[in-house]
């Protein structure tokens, strides 16, 4: 029996990768802005708080965007999982897969929470942090841990909404929320409409509103649009074998999430050792950085998408294609970002914090942010390459190493551990005002970055090759011309 539902076409398998990337990719970038906006927020506006509510939201945020992004990214295996069922026209795949992400993201979340219900464990490489530090951030992961289950299950809408090509509406209700946290954040961190002034946690309570807030627009969406119900996104029974096609995709992508992120918590934990000032002025960079990486990151999930779609289409030479013109166009956009962070970090330190000490040092830290983002950038879309082809235990490992061992534990060693006069000399070349042990956390990162971003480029590039070599013999032409 022929269905009488409508059939879907595939916008996104395009004969022109460059416009159908930007004209993906603009409204993904308009929403990560909005979700990076949030933590844009909580540094601002707790900045103006007391320097102890930024040391422990700078803490806080630290600790939960490491558990945050690791669980995020096992729900983002679905992108490339739905796109290629997109492209291959096995609609009710994305439904079924879209279900069994529902049950994932509720698992995942009883894990997240109880991860964040034990900060002292983190906050054990840190030294000797104050009792009132560790009071309220405490109190901020609290209020976090309300609205984690919200936010990951918000990314199933999110995964399903870039799988197919409709990312728009994500961008709308992430505007929204940005709207709503603004307000919140007013209400609940300085004490306004007769609320208390909860400083660092009422940040963590407006976040989690806005979470159930999004993830309300965003169901109300997809039974409200008439597109989506082609799909037939309904809630079914677990299905273990749907489960595990995810979790075997989305572990090691959830893992290379969190390596990429954790590196930067143990090295704002680590920074904590050289006091909050510090603290401070790393938290700011950091942010800085974070919300620089929101244009790579909107390209390369343009790019995995648009190219597992080709991928499930059966168009090989037209995925490859994409997954090129997706990384010349991070680097250009990249160099850009750099100029601007370059020639305008005088007025973006000013917007983040009044305290003199904290500019400062957030000044002299800003130096290598440009270089650090060309290469932050290029190292994210490689990344995505591989997995728009559900390759991610490589990427995995390669970035265990880079990142973990070189960036981490090298800039620990040369930062704050035996070798600390090894890097003297280079660090004062580089960054002659840095504080030594957080200048050295940056150094070391960018190098760890870099290596992870070469290594990632040459698996794409094998990979690549040993799949031209396997459908070589389907094509006797292309056979002939080579012999």
């Amino acid at each position: 029996m022929t269905s009488s539902r409508p059939m879907p076409t595939t916008p996104g398998v395009s004969a022109h990768p460059l416009r159908s990337i930007l004209k993906q990719a603009w409204p993904i970038l308009i929403s990560q802005w909005a979700s990076i906006a949030f933590g844009v927020l909580d540094t601002a506006m707790t900045g103006h708080a007391s320097p102890t509510d930024l040391a422990a939201l700078a803490l806080g945020i630290s600790i939960y965007i490491t558990v945050f992004i690791g669980l995020m990214g096992v729900m983002h295996a679905l992108i490339p999982i739905q796109a290629q069922s997109f492209g291959g026209k096995r609609f009710d795949e994305i439904g079924q897969f879209w279900s069994q992400g529902v049950w994932v993201s509720l698992l995942l979340s009883i894990m997240g929470a109880m991860v964040l219900s034990f900060p002292d464990i983190w906050l054990s490489v840190s030294g000797d942090i104050s009792p009132a530090v560790r009071e309220r951030l405490a109190e901020y992961l609290f209020a976090l841990t309300l609205g984690l289950p919200a936010a990951l299950l918000f990314r199933t809408v999110y995964s399903l909404a870039n799988a197919v090509s409709r990312p728009k509406m994500i961008m709308v209700i992430n505007l929204v929320g940005v709207g709503l946290k603004a307000f919140l954040n007013w209400v609940f961190i300085f004490g306004n409409f007769g609320m208390p002034a909860m400083g660092a946690a009422g940040a963590g309570l407006a976040s989690s509103i806005v979470f159930w807030v999004n993830l309300s627009l965003a169901l109300w969406w997809v039974y409200r649009t008439p597109y989506f119900k082609q799909f037939s996104l309904t809630i079914r029974m677990p299905v273990w074998s749907q489960m595990w096609e995810i979790l075997r995709l989305g572990l090691p992508m959830g893992a290379s999430y969190m390596i990429e992120v954790g590196a930067f918590t143990f090295m704002a934990l680590l920074v904590a050792r050289e006091g909050t000032s510090v603290t401070g002025g790393h938290q700011i960079t950091s942010n800085l950085a974070a919300l620089s990486y929101m244009m790579p990151l909107a390209i390369g999930i343009a790019t995995a998408s648009l190219t597992a779609q080709a991928i499930g289409a059966q168009q090989h030479e037209l995925a490859h294609k994409t997954g090129m013109t997706g990384l010349k166009v991070v680097f250009v956009g990249a160099l850009l970002t750099a100029c601007g962070l370059y020639f305008g970090r005088s007025w973006i330190v000013a917007a983040y914090t009044s305290d003199p000490v904290v500019a400062s040092i957030a000044m002299s830290l800003l130096v290598i942010l440009p270089w650090f983002h060309v290469i932050d950038a290029l190292h994210c879309a490689n990344a995505y390459l591989l997995r728009a082809h559900k390759v991610a235990m490589a990427p995995l490992v390669i970035q265990g190493f880079a990142l973990t061992f070189v960036g981490l534990l090298g800039g620990w060693y040369l930062g704050f551990g035996p070798g600390v006069q090894y890097m003297a000399p280079l660090r004062q070349t580089l960054l002659a005002d840095a504080p030594p042990g957080a200048g050295t956390m940056w150094v070391m990162s960018s190098v760890g970055l870099g290596l992870s971003g070469l290594m990632l480029h040459i698996w794409y590039r094998r990979l690549i090759a040993r799949k031209n070599r396997v459908r070589l013999p389907l094509n006797p032409t292309l056979v002939d011309r080579d012999e």
